[in-house]
C-alpha cells in the first residue's frame, strides 16, 4: 500500500513540474532590475509576456548585482536543486571583464556552469557580453570571442550582445552611464525573446 501511495505522489509531483516548467535567469545587475523597481526589469516583463502568450512557464530570477562567473558557479548546484528548471538564461561575465579578469578563467567558469546544467538536462541560453574599447583591443576581442567559443563547444544557443544600442544612447542609460534604464528594458526583452521563443514548445 505504501509503495502505491509513494508512486502516486511521485507521479503527481512529476506532472506538476511538467505542467509548470521553470526558467531560471542567472545574471548580474543587467538582469536584477538594478536602479529600478523589479516590475520594470526585463525579467519581470518576460514573465508578463509568457503569461500573455499562454506559455505555462514560471520565471525565477537568480540574478545578483555585482555577480561574477565565479559567484554563479558557486551557486549553480543549489539553484538547480532548488528550482529544477527546464531552461536557464545565463547572463554573466560583464563584471569579470570590467575587473580585467583572465578570459581563460571566465570561459572556464561559464563552461562549468553550462556543464552542470547539461548534466541535469537543463537547456541553456547564453547572452554574449562586450566591454568598452578603453580596455584595449586585445583584451576586448578575447573577451567578446569567448562567448561564441563556449556556445559552439557546448552546443548551446547564443544571443548576440543586446546592449549595444543602449550603450550608445544616453537616453536609455541610467545616470551611472553603465546600466540600462527602465525605458531600455523592453528593448532588451525584445532582443532576447527572438532567441528564447525558438526554445519553447510551439
Amino acid at each position: 500500500m505504501f509503495k502505491i501511495i509513494w508512486a502516486v505522489i511521485i507521479l503527481i509531483s512529476s506532472s506538476a513540474i511538467l505542467a509548470n516548467p521553470k526558467i531560471v535567469v542567472l545574471g548580474d545587475s543587467l538582469s536584477s532590475s538594478h536602479g529600478m523597481a523589479i516590475e520594470q526589469g526585463w525579467v519581470h516583463l518576460l514573465q508578463k509576456k509568457l503569461n500573455q502568450t499562454q506559455e505555462e512557464y514560471h520565471i525565477i530570477n537568480e540574478s545578483i548585482s555585482g555577480e561574477t562567473t565565479t559567484g554563479g558557479l558557486a551557486r549553480i548546484d543549489g539553484i538547480l536543486k532548488n528550482h529544477n528548471p527546464s531552461l536557464l538564461i545565463l547572463e554573466l561575465g560583464a563584471n569579470d571583464g570590467l575587473r580585467g579578469l583572465s578570459p581563460k578563467l571566465i570561459k572556464q567558469n561559464l563552461t562549468m556552469i553550462i556543464q552542470r546544467c547539461q548534466q541535469q538536462k537543463v537547456r541553456v541560453l547564453l547572452l554574449s557580453m562586450a566591454l568598452p574599447p578603453n580596455y584595449g583591443i586585445r583584451y576586448t576581442d578575447m573577451f567578446k570571442k569567448l562567448f561564441s567559443q563556449i556556445a559552439k563547444e557546448r552546443n548551446i544557443a547564443l544571443i548576440p550582445f543586446v546592449f549595444d544600442e543602449i550603450m550608445l544612447n544616453p537616453k536609455l542609460r541610467q545616470a551611472d552611464g553603465l546600466h540600462p534604464n527602465a525605458q531600455a528594458q523592453s528593448i532588451i526583452l525584445d532582443k532576447i525573446w527572438i532567441y528564447l521563443k525558438k526554445m519553447l514548445p510551439q
